[in-house]
């Protein structure tokens, strides 16, 4: 698939993006500056736009940098449990920090978010069967022990409806003002395009990292530092979205191969056409209402995860 053909894809569907919801925009409503519709494209659409990409982009580079680091294809930030501990991360910050500002909430969960993903890559480094199927199941059950122990303290605090609602991966309630986290993504995602070499050679292996003269400490927690900035500001911003750092770095790897400097573009476009797509397709299911994107993204993606999941072997060389 050539890198120029998502872009178109991602360009139209963006301008589709604009002007399909719950109120009818036409391009001739813009306009006029004054008017009701065109308050709401700038106001709504247009960040929704942008926070679509933005979360797009920098969850699929997330999952191929943690697929490149810990050489597993099913490795993601769903699979391995990084998700779940940036909600428990929240949850913690809200119960025991209740006094903290905004930011000091956001680092506390960035904090959180790195340390859990850190303890599934030392797990997955005593793991001795690591079988390609077998790494992403104690992954899945990791991350179950996390999101059950956010269930438990949402329970007994009596915000578990709360939480529950603003963690579900939705862009419905973006608008101008509360997106503007997602903006950290962007740094993040040009330091994994200048770094792409050196993921590359740390996911051959640490010895074999090491005899290159690479620094393999250093490039594994800054990938995991990245991975961990991304998933903040998603998760914080518009709730969980499962499986797209799963799915689109896997496609991509079937015709472009595992090296991460040409990879990164065409993850990125796909990310973001693939999410553009689920979310145009909740919007007009049953339209004028709406179906949150964790949705739709969830049954495609569960999909195409569990054809992997049989075919494992075959993805993963």
């Amino acid at each position: 698939m050539r890198l120029w053909m998502l872009i178109i894809a991602s360009v139209i569907l963006s301008f589709i993006s604009l002007f399909v919801g719950a109120i009818d925009i036409r391009p001739s409503d813009l306009l006029d500056w004054g008017s009701d519709e065109t308050q709401i494209f700038l106001i709504s659409r247009v960040p929704r736009l942008l926070a679509i990409i933005m979360a797009g982009a920098g969850m699929s580079i997330a999952g191929l940098i943690m697929q490149s680091l810990s050489r597993n294809k099913f490795v993601s930030p769903t699979t391995a449990g990084t998700l779940d501990a940036a909600k428990l991360g929240i949850i913690l910050s809200m119960l025991f920090f209740t006094n903290a500002t905004y930011i000091q909430q956001i680092i506390f969960c960035f904090i959180f978010t790195l340390i859990g993903t850190l303890v599934f890559m030392q797990i997955l480094d005593r793991i001795k069967f690591k079988d390609a199927i077998f790494v992403p199941l104690i992954g899945i059950m990791y991350g179950n022990i996390l999101s059950a122990i956010t269930t438990f303290l949402g329970y007994e605090a009596n915000i578990l409806q709360n939480i529950s609602s603003w963690l579900m991966g939705s862009f419905t309630l973006v608008i101008s003002g509360r997106y503007e986290l997602l903006y950290v993504s962007i740094p993040a995602i040009i330091l994994a395009y200048l770094y792409a070499n050196k993921f590359t050679v740390a996911g051959m292996g640490e010895d074999f990292a090491k005899n290159l003269g690479l620094s393999y400490r250093f490039v594994l927690n800054l990938g995991l530092t990245l991975v961990a900035i991304i998933s903040t500001s998603v998760v914080l911003t518009v709730g969980v979205i499962p499986f797209l750092g799963l799915i689109v770095p896997n496609i991509v790897s079937l015709y472009l191969g595992d090296n991460l400097r040409k990879t990164i573009p065409h993850t990125m476009i796909l990310g973001i056409v693939f999410l553009l797509i689920c979310d145009i397709a909740g919007r007009i299911i049953i339209h004028p209402y709406e179906i949150p994107v964790n949705i739709t993204v969830a049954v495609i993606g569960s999909v195409i995860f569990l054809t992997m999941l049989f075919r494992g072997r075959a993805y993963a060389k």
